[in-house]
């Protein structure tokens, strides 16, 4: 380890959220200046510091101190306070004026500025307010200073404690030996292992009423993550007690006590089924959903003469015949204020919406499309040959401000005082949107509109909270058409055939005499990770006429040999090996290499992106990433930190390397992940896995994302206990409910 000291000369780059810094060290009797790298939350430029690190050797910038530990020394002669306050620490103070104040007050300077800083302005060009404000940036720095130090002691990382003190401020002390957990409610990315870990070094008991509480939220909390919007009670004290190591009795006291203040919310199931515990927050965004669809669900007149009139019409001008159902559908469809179409791939849902729209428009009405991610949207403008947006863009984010609630209405432009514009909405692909989404939607269509849910009931359910479509169908309370014949165009792909068997749980046939649905056995992964490799960059894109980024590996798993993160390190180095061509940055064991195939993992409201023609005319801009969003690694620019990304939809985006943390590689997704896209060619290696992973309504979704071509490489065998498994993963969602509840109302 080397050990260094001296004057911080000129800092490079700093990220104001994490401090992570790059500074020039200037060492007392050297000419040289050494360039330090690290976290450092409090420092500024003039102040005299000692580091100590090890040296690396940067590829582009060559030596440098990678800083472990650091130590602010304050400055003790008049030359280096004088360096120190001339330095721009003190916002105000240049080098001429900090001459001034040293020559003034000499070895007693700080604590002028400290104690007496009405005195500064005994110096000419220095007010009496100009005085306070030195004095309010000395004693904010310093408090910085103590915070970091006293931080350190219980092990808390530099971006976590910038976090803490930026939120806390001086009343931060005492907020974290009262309660840490409070840092799980105020600073966002604080969750409860974080503030247990903190909670245990500051001696605080394992039993606190503080610590049970908390336990409880992130028990909600972890359950949303896998789509739970409550918990049944014995379920939740059960892992509670398992996480806490403390008796049932405690939960559910804490229970109780949480109840009555209601930050908990506890319904009654009924009968013998255990009460359901929710989070305030979930429970009263569920409710909303249920009493917002209510108020939308209204029958409006329609003349059986004129809408067959009409209808007749538009089937004329679009050259389609309808049958009996989609004419159902359209009539049901106009004649309500919320109506639900659904059906799989072939069904005719494409031609359907088109004569929907197409009825609406000769009303003169105005229609708006949606869907879910970028991907859905994109098809649906296909489909349609009018501009769909995805539902965060129909209802203009606007910014997410630190601490916002995930998908709180208050971050769309769009809401019920700024209500969407259109006599009618059609959302597709809505078994993907989760109960939060939904909730802001509905704020901002007003009463009057009428709202078109499309979907397929048998896809699997939305990544976040929620089974929507699922618990509106199972309502009862709204109008539904279930398209299911396939027409004859679609009977002639294997693809669709195939869905619609597995389904229906129905054997298909694997004999390779298919020119779009294919089965090659193999039986140890390495073979199998060999093929797909293969399938992608040589022998598929000729057969589809794609190129090896447009084929896409489906995977049901994230872990093992077949799963996301392991074939992402194989594909990787298959179809985009290392290049003296290519730029790479590393981070965290991730190696990122232009022509990377990549996938945004989290919504990311503030990031900017631009969309400009061939020439680099700019064309569009905005705002906003969202989890599923895929794209390509055109450059990687080491002095800027940054990445090129260009993405589906041609939104390119300038990522900062600091922000990597929310890229994953895509060469190969979840079949949760690819809900709601299409691609030329689909490949699936499954050989074996979980039971609860390897089910009927997974396969049928990886099956539906293809367009042209669907390869599985593995097991015949594990593909038949799939279609034979038409068990799913139970989801707690109390929509239903709550819809019928607000029904009898």
């Amino acid at each position: 380890m080397e050990q260094r000291e001296g004057y911080i000369e000129h800092i490079k780059f700093r990220n104001p959220d994490n401090g992570y810094t790059i500074f020039q060290l200037s060492e007392p009797g050297g000419n040289d200046e050494l360039t330090c790298v690290g976290n450092f939350p409090a420092i500024s430029e003039g102040e005299y510091v000692k580091v100590e690190g090890a040296m690396t050797v940067h590829v582009l910038y060559g030596e440098q101190l990678q800083v472990s530990s650091y130590e602010i020394c304050v400055p003790k002669d008049r030359l280096a306070v004088e360096r120190y306050l001339g330095s721009g620490a003190i916002k105000g103070i240049g080098q001429t004026m900090a001459a001034r104040i040293v020559r003034k007050f000499g070895d007693d300077t700080f604590r002028i500025i400290e104690r007496e800083p009405e005195r500064l302005a005994e110096i000419r060009g220095i007010s009496d307010r100009m005085a306070r404000d030195i004095h309010a940036q000395f004693k904010e720095k310093q408090g910085m200073r103590e915070a970091m130090m006293y931080l350190q002691q219980y092990n808390i990382s530099g971006t976590l404690a910038v976090k803490i003190y930026k939120q806390y401020g001086e009343k931060m002390r005492t907020v974290l030996e009262e309660n840490p957990y409070q840092m799980t409610e105020d600073i966002p990315g604080v969750g409860f292992k974080t503030a247990d870990s903190i909670a245990e070094r500051m001696g605080i008991s394992g039993f606190s009423p503080e610590r049970i509480r908390a336990g409880l939220v992130y028990a909600l909390q972890l359950a949303a993550q896998y789509g739970h919007i409550y918990l049944p009670q014995p379920e939740l004290i059960r892992y509670c007690t398992d996480l806490l190591g403390v008796d049932a009795e405690a939960i559910g006291q804490a229970v109780s006590d949480m109840s009555a203040e209601r930050k908990l919310i506890v319904k009654s199931a009924g009968g013998e089924e255990p009460d359901q515990i929710y989070s305030s927050v979930a429970y009263f965004t569920e409710l909303g959903v249920a009493r917002m669809l209510r108020d939308l669900n209204c029958r409006y007149e329609l003349s059986t003469e004129e809408f067959t009139r009409r209808l007749s019409r538009i089937e004329s001008n679009l050259d389609i015949d309808l049958d009996g159902i989609q004419k159902e559908a359209v009539r049901e469809a106009v004649g309500n204020g919320v109506f639900l179409l659904t059906g799989g791939p072939g069904t005719g849902k494409a031609t359907t919406i088109n004569a929907i729209i197409s009825y609406f428009e000769s009303l003169g009405l105005s229609v708006l499309l949606a869907a879910p991610t970028g991907r859905a949207a994109k098809r649906m403008t296909e489909a349609t040959g009018r501009e769909a947006r995805t539902i965060h863009r129909l209802l203009e984010v606007s910014h997410m401000a630190e601490g916002q609630e995930e998908f709180h209405r208050g971050m769309f432009q769009r809401n019920e005082d700024n209500p969407l514009e259109a006599d009618a909405v059609i959302i597709d692909e809505t078994s993907m949107v989760d109960v939060y989404l939904m909730n802001a939607l509905l704020h901002a269509i007003p009463i009057g509109t009428r709202l078109i849910l499309v979907g397929d009931q048998n896809q699997l359910p939305s990544v976040g909270p929620g089974n929507i479509l699922r618990d509106i169908l199972l309502s009862g309370a709204f109008p539904v058409v279930c398209l299911t014949k396939i027409f004859r165009q679609a009977e002639e792909s294997d693809i669709i055939v195939n869905a619609h068997r597995i389904n229906r749980g129905e054997s298909i046939a694997l004999d390779n005499k298919s020119k779009d649905f294919f089965m090659m056995r193999r039986h140890d992964s390495q073979t199998v990770l060999s093929v797909v490799a293969q399938l992608v960059r040589d022998k598929l894109p000729k057969y589809v006429g794609a190129t090896p980024s447009d084929i896409q590996v489906l995977t049901p798993m994230r872990k093992g040999e077949l799963g996301v993160e392991n074939l992402n390190k194989y594909l990787q180095e298959a179809i985009n090996p290392p290049s003296p061509s290519k730029v790479e940055y590393e981070t965290r064991g991730i190696v990122f290499r232009e022509g990377d195939k990549v996938m945004q993992v989290r919504n990311n409201y503030q990031i900017e992106w631009e969309i400009c023609s061939k020439k680099g005319t700019l064309i569009d801009a905005g705002t906003g990433l969202y989890n599923g969003d895929m794209g390509i690694i055109r450059n990687i620019n080491r002095f800027a930190e940054e990445m090129e990304i260009v993405f589906d939809d041609g939104k390119t985006v300038h990522y900062p390397f600091t922000q990597t943390e929310d890229l994953e590689h895509a060469y190969a997704v979840t079949i949760h992940k690819s809900q709601g896209s299409e691609y030329p060619a689909v490949v699936l290696p499954i050989l074996t896995g979980p039971r609860m992973l390897l089910t009927r309504n997974i396969l049928y979704t990886a099956v539906t994302r293809a367009v042209s071509c669907v390869t599985i490489v593995g097991s015949e065998d594990t593909i038949r206990q799939m279609i034979g498994n038409a068990n799913e993963q139970k989801r707690y969602t109390g929509l239903c409910e709550r819809i019928r509840e607000t029904a009898s109302v």
